[in-house]
């Protein structure tokens, strides 16, 4: 990893349900070296809860708040509480699953780490209101994505695999 960026204004709750996850290392470390990056990268401070889990808990989750019979690599869940003068905001949610993003991580030839990285940084996005799920949405939100990435030395997740234009994603549903 390279050296992490200050995390001033960001505050993450990081609650490990799958320890699998532990793989990468220092989780704490971890999120705030992603998630500070991606924070100072779009000026925004606030407080965000991130669950790092199974696929058995992404399906219930995917169930039960998208409608959607199966699980996902990475959900986001923007807060709706209103800002409040002199506290921080929460900023939402984020639950990644083990299972499907390693799956999707092999399938692309990419680290765990690296798509982990990923998908923080897609799922902080979410939190910010952008979305990819209309072609000039994704235009906006994927540079964003890989400008963060690259920052923290990973390459382009669109340039090639399944995440690129002309490819279906296996797992990303956030």
């Amino acid at each position: 990893m390279s050296p992490a960026p200050p995390t001033e204004g960001l505050s993450i709750d990081l609650r490990v349900a799958d320890p699998r996850w532990d793989v990468l290392g220092d989780l704490d470390a971890f999120a705030a070296h992603v998630l500070g990056l991606a924070s100072a990268r779009m000026q925004q401070g606030g407080e965000i809860a991130i669950l790092l889990t199974d696929d058995a808990e992404m399906h219930v989750l995917n169930r039960q708040w998208r409608d959607k019979d199966k699980p996902t690599d990475v959900l986001s869940f923007p807060s709706d509480q209103p800002e409040i003068p002199g506290q921080p905001q929460y900023l939402g949610d984020i639950a990644i699953g083990y299972d499907t993003a390693l799956k999707d991580a092999e399938t692309m030839g990419r680290s765990l780490e690296a798509h982990a990285s990923h998908l923080m940084v897609h799922g902080f996005l979410h939190l910010m209101g952008y979305d990819h799920i209309e072609p000039e949405d994704a235009k906006v939100m994927e540079p964003l994505e890989t400008e963060i990435l690259a920052g923290l030395g990973w390459p382009d997740p669109y340039a090639t695999g399944p995440y690129a234009p002309d490819a279906s994603a296996p797992g990303q549903e956030s």
